[in-house]
């Protein structure tokens, strides 16, 4: 500390300089603080006059709570402080591997209800935690905790995070995995929406009658194609090969880029639909890349009075599979394929609608076999008359 006069208080240990206010530029006592402490003799600043509101009875209670190791001194915290910083630098916790993982992704909607997820339900308990320090047990508790107030398809979105989150950092190097596997809680949420023919003409008597023609036509690609919405939100026109009859799916669910033939009527509609000067084909504001939709959807879906639980643009993507699996004219691999899945898994929960048009293709076969028979049996008995 420089040399400044030193001013006696009645509190032993305890002095004050004269210096001047940062905020008023006026004079200001500063106080100071003596103790020795482990054979040595330590001395710090307790704090300004004004600044800190500090008197020298005060300063003297910061002196006897040091001496008595009830609070460190500031060398001690500052020292406690780097030590921390250190120490983490070395642990790769699930905060940490968090906020890297978060910072690799580029910020959008699903980004955003990741995070919230995560400062929700995992950084509270197991944050601070490096992969292996996580005990089977400890998730446990949460996915019991979670069931108890959030859906069974909450808990799997949290647990599943957690899983990309530490799969992330052993695929990085940053840290081992755990000593076990992440088990995901079984949801039976494949729900396969459609619309009745009443329900499908109504719809698109709706969406021709908007007058938002980015929203009428989006919807229409949907159920044309089978397309997801964020595939469409990132729909550009060079995507779409006019000459060769495919669109290019840019960064589909399963993660790897996909073409899926251009239909006649996808066809016509892009053909007829307006270009804005954006490369985007149902261009946001400003002509980058859209992010929302529902709005707009909504108020069509409301005009259609489709049922309240109708996903609007999902559930036209449920359309489009269902009408090609229950024409009985299209195998699940086929679809498999149109919709872009990654397992045939995904596919299966149409494997219903083909079953039911091979048994009306079987009902046909067996009509007309009876009918040929029918007729033999006729003419049998023709002939034993004769």
């Amino acid at each position: 500390m420089p040399t400044f006069k030193r001013f006696k208080t009645n509190y032993p240990g305890v002095f004050f300089i004269e210096g001047t206010s940062p905020a008023t530029g006026k004079p200001e006592k500063i106080f100071y603080i003596r103790y020795r402490k482990g054979g040595k003799m330590i001395e710090e600043k307790a704090g300004r006059q004004f600044q800190d509101d500090m008197t020298p009875a005060r300063a003297a209670i910061l002196r006897a709570e040091r001496v008595q190791g009830k609070k460190p001194s500031r060398q001690e915290a500052r020292e406690k402080r780097e030590a921390a910083l250190k120490a983490e630098a070395g642990r790769w916790t699930v905060d940490r591997l968090w906020r890297e993982y978060s910072g690799q992704k580029f910020e959008s909607k699903a980004l955003k209800v990741d995070r919230g997820r995560y400062e929700k339900y995992l950084k509270p308990g197991l944050g601070n935690k490096e992969p292996r320090q996580i005990a089977h047990l400890d998730l446990d508790r949460l996915r019991i905790g979670l069931g108890k107030t959030r859906k069974p398809q909450t808990v799997k979105h949290v647990m599943a995070l957690l899983n990309r989150i530490i799969n992330f950092g052993v695929k990085k190097g940053l840290c081992p995995g755990l000593s076990f596997k992440i088990e995901l809680p079984r949801v039976n949420n494949k729900k396969t929406e459609d619309l009745t023919g009443d329900q499908l003409t109504a719809l698109l008597e709706a969406i021709e009658a908007d007058s938002n023609y980015q929203a009428a036509n989006f919807m229409k690609m949907a159920l044309f194609t089978g397309m997801r919405r964020g595939e469409l939100f990132r729909l550009q026109w060079q995507d779409v090969d006019f000459e060769r009859g495919f669109i290019h799916i840019r960064q589909p669910k399963g993660g790897v880029d996909q073409k899926i033939p251009l239909n006649q009527e996808a066809r016509n509609l892009l053909a007829g639909h307006p270009h804005t000067g954006s490369p985007y084909v149902f261009p946001g504001r400003g002509g980058n890349q859209r992010t929302d939709i529902n709005k707009q959807v909504g108020r069509i879906k409301a005009a259609a009075r489709l049922p309240r639980d109708f996903r609007a643009l999902h559930g036209l993507r449920h359309v489009y599979a269902s009408m090609l699996a229950s024409s009985g004219q299209v195998d699940l691999y086929t679809l498999q394929k149109l919709l872009t899945h990654k397992s045939a898994a995904m596919t299966q929960r149409y494997a219903h609608l083909r079953d039911e048009a091979l048994r009306r293709a079987s009902d046909l076969a067996g009509d007309l076999l009876g009918q040929v028979m029918n007729g033999g049996n006729r003419k049998i008995a023709n002939l034993e008359r004769e």
